[in-house]
């Protein structure tokens, strides 16, 4: 509750929003829809989710950091809510389904399939994009025989997780990453919370939408204040928009508007 209060004192713009359930949808550049954490593609019925970092309570625990896990169930509740609010065919993953680089925890492996399993039950096709963090995926995936990928495309959509700039085909306009795990920071005069956050902006003529991480662990990076982890965000984000993500989607206007 007191996270709603501060996105709604400080919101900027009041968009017509379509409520689907218990959040709304914002749309961008006009064919794309945020539904909460995840960005839809209506003309191909695709869902893509990034960052889901499945397994990251257990790493923290390995380190001596003791975190509930109680995220993932969190994550999964989070999931199906937004699978059945839309028609679904196609669900991408874009990178790094899960969060150990050189192995696999027993939590990645019970957790990864839970999650395959879910998004195979209610779409067609499973896609897995592969992320920096998925250096030892290929087992999880052919459990599943899902195919892991380093790119995927929807006509003029690119999606690609966002650690390295891939060679992009020439027809596509519209670039789609993730890997920064972006937030911003809101201050309302008595506090600050972090929230979530879509990017969207350009990138050498293209539009590019950088989405927040899908795991609930954490925020993310802070776009006003810490530096975004990607080659493609290596530039002035300032005329970057910000959708924030909490109770629904927030337009907060430019980045350089809460500088």
């Amino acid at each position: 509750m007191v996270k709603r209060q501060v996105l709604r004192k400080n919101e900027k713009y009041r968009p017509h929003l379509k409520w689907r359930g218990w959040f709304g949808m914002m749309r961008i550049f006009d064919f794309l829809e945020l539904h909460d954490l995840a960005l839809y593609i209506p003309e191909h019925k695709a869902l893509v989710i990034s960052d889901l970092h499945v397994g990251y309570e257990a790493a923290l625990n390995k380190q001596g950091l003791f975190v509930p896990r109680l995220a993932f169930r969190d994550l999964m509740r989070r999931l199906k809510r937004i699978i059945d609010s839309v028609e679904v065919r196609v669900v991408v993953v874009n990178g790094d389904l899960k969060h150990e680089f050189g192995s696999i925890s027993d939590q990645e492996w019970r957790d990864s399939l839970k999650v395959l399993d879910l998004l195979l039950e209610r779409s067609e096709r499973v896609v897995l994009i592969r992320g920096n963090h998925d250096t030892v995926l290929g087992p999880i995936a052919e459990k599943r025989r899902v195919g892991v990928v380093d790119s995927f495309s929807f006509g003029s959509v690119f999606i690609c997780h966002g650690h390295i700039v891939p060679e992009i085909p020439a027809g596509a306009d519209v670039v789609i990453i993730g890997h920064a795990h972006p937030a911003v920071s809101v201050d309302d005069g008595i506090r600050s919370e972090k929230f979530k956050c879509f990017l969207a902006g350009a990138w050498k003529g293209k539009k590019l939408v950088v989405q927040p991480s899908f795991n609930l662990v954490t925020a993310g990076t802070d776009v006003l204040s810490e530096r975004l982890l990607s080659p493609f965000l290596e530039r002035d984000l300032s005329d970057f928009d910000i959708y924030i993500v909490e109770d629904r989607v927030y337009d907060f206007g430019k980045v350089r508007s809460l500088l």
